[in-house]
């Protein structure tokens, strides 16, 4: 059971909500009964289908609430929600009003994601008690705790850690209205720096730890991007293993790509061309299939150098007059202003789109020449790897899961292009950024050494197939018999008799 607060196309507000379905689509691909278990967001109800009420919970923390049962829409993945109106039912996205301002009740509201993974856990509800629990992010991270302090053998328990700097912290005072045992609030448990950390519980109780790539695994064992609990991991570093996210290859296809006006392949590129002419239209840009397109799709925070960023790109501008700017994305309040005060000075030159609409990515992937994606740090980072798999190069920090899936172009200009897929650069500062990208507007000038970066970029495999493996041999460790035995969630009436093979979701 994967219990998350975002999966595709239930909820998601980053990466989280891709990774999680991914995955899921892989594991059941590799014949395990794999669900999906989040709370029931009006988002979540609108894009699952075959809904049933399978559970009741009464008293748990936030109010009594229900379980539903059901399938991700237009596919094979089945999903359990937890019902709770007066908890999940509210403008906004999973963690913000339409404000913008964090629902002060956050803490009970995840927490009441964990108990009632606890109470399935332990065989408190008609839902069949799974093997393994998969908790995502801080948002289920108290899950391993309950589990620890009702005394729970199994089911065993995986905390995955997908971006370490959001820990779900609250106030000390909240763990009496949580229900968290007073031997659990201390330095060796839950507590930090005086308050309550949803991540830390985790880190200490899950019997196993993972996070998104090997580079990010080594950095967070570190005060520099530890966050305050690198000393924890450090404890753990024997339990902690180091399993990249990939994309859903099917997904993320500019050859069938439904949101794209025309398909391409790496043997074929002329419909990016379309894809191009389409995107500065989308962004209000003038229509110029020879000018050098650079696209940031990114939440527009200082963690993604979106501060930089809007440094660097009247410098770019000044120097390149025929350089075009699409900025999509949305994050802190200034820099959004700060992006479009920049969009009103150049309107032919930057085009700007706060907020994130499937449409629109697909479309900035497919279109772009090249994608800028600074980040001061960052666990994997699934936006390079969508615009190599649609021919748009790189240019990103080299951080993390970013310096292990983007090939650096060498640093002299002579060399062979070689492996590369992208451009990388250190530091954190204007100069750095602005660097690397007249580094790639001097290799786009260069349509061979461009074009074989583009082709490297679209054939490198970034498929769910050999993580999903590794995760499957630790869940094997974890519970080295698992019995077969009925379906966490009832198999669709007209699938009822085939095997999972057969069942492998169809898309249009």
């Amino acid at each position: 059971m994967l219990v998350t607060s975002e999966a595709l196309p239930l909820a998601k507000t980053g990466g989280l909500g891709d990774a999680v379905s991914g995955l899921t689509r892989a594991l059941r691909d590799a014949h395990v009964d794999a669900t999906i278990f989040m709370p029931a967001y009006e988002s979540a109800m609108d894009a699952a289908c075959d809904l049933v009420q399978v559970a009741e919970l009464p008293g748990l923390i936030g109010g009594d609430a229900t379980v539903w049962a059901g399938w991700v829409a237009d596919s094979e993945i089945p999903v359990l929600l937890l019902r709770n109106d007066d908890l999940y039912m509210r403008p906004g996205n999973p963690y913000l009003d339409e404000r913008g301002k964090e629902f002060p009740d956050n803490g009970i509201r995840f927490a009441a994601l964990a108990q009632a993974t606890k109470r399935i856990s332990v065989a408190d509800t008609p839902i069949r008690v799974p093997h393994v629990v998969h908790a995502h992010d801080w948002h289920a991270a108290l899950a391993p705790l309950y589990l620890h302090a009702a005394g729970a053998k199994r089911p065993k328990t995986v905390l995955t850690i997908h971006n370490l700097a959001f820990q779900g912290l609250f106030p000390m005072r909240l763990a009496d209205d949580l229900g968290i045992p007073h031997a659990y609030r201390g330095s060796d448990g839950a507590e930090f720096w005086g308050n309550l950390s949803f991540m830390k519980a985790g880190l200490r109780y899950a019997d196993r730890l993972t996070t998104v790539s090997a580079s990010y695994a080594r950095e967070i064992l570190t005060p520099q991007f530890g966050h305050g609990l690198d000393g924890v991991l450090r404890e753990r570093a024997h339990e902690l293993h180091a399993i990249p996210n990939g994309i859903d290859t099917e997904v993320w296809d500019p050859g069938s790509d439904p949101f794209l006006p025309e398909h391409f392949t790496v043997l074929d590129m002329r419909g990016k061309v379309r894809n191009k002419l389409e995107m500065q239209r989308a962004f209000g840009l003038p229509t110029d299939p020879e000018a050098p397109l650079l696209a940031m799709g990114s939440r527009l925070t200082s963690q993604k150098m979106a501060d930089l960023a809007v440094e660097v790109f009247p410098s770019l501008l000044a120097a390149h007059p025929r350089l075009q700017i699409a900025v999509l994305g949305c994050g802190e309040p200034a820099i959004e202003e700060s992006m479009r005060a920049l969009a009103r000075r150049h309107p032919r030159h930057v085009g700007v789109h706060i907020g994130y609409d499937e449409a629109r990515g697909h479309l900035l992937h497919a279109g772009a020449d090249m994608l800028l994606h600074g980040s001061r740090f960052e666990p994997f980072g699934l936006t390079p790897i969508y615009s190599m798999r649609y021919g748009t190069v790189p240019i990103a920090s080299r951080v993390g899961g970013l310096a292990d899936s983007i090939v650096g172009l060498p640093a002299d200009p002579e060399a062979e292009v070689g492996t590369a897929t992208g451009i990388l650069f250190d530091g954190d500062t204007t100069a750095d950024m602005l660097a690397a990208v007249e580094r790639a507007l001097e290799t786009f000038a260069q349509p061979q050494r461009w074009s074989a970066m583009q082709k490297n970029g679209m054939t490198t495999h970034f498929g769910w197939e050999a993580s999903a493996a590794q995760y499957v041999e630790l869940y094997r460790m974890l519970a080295p018999v698992a019995p077969v035995g009925a379906p966490m969630v009832a198999p669709r009436p007209e699938a009822a008799s085939a095997p999972v093979a057969a069942t492998m979701r169809k898309r249009a």
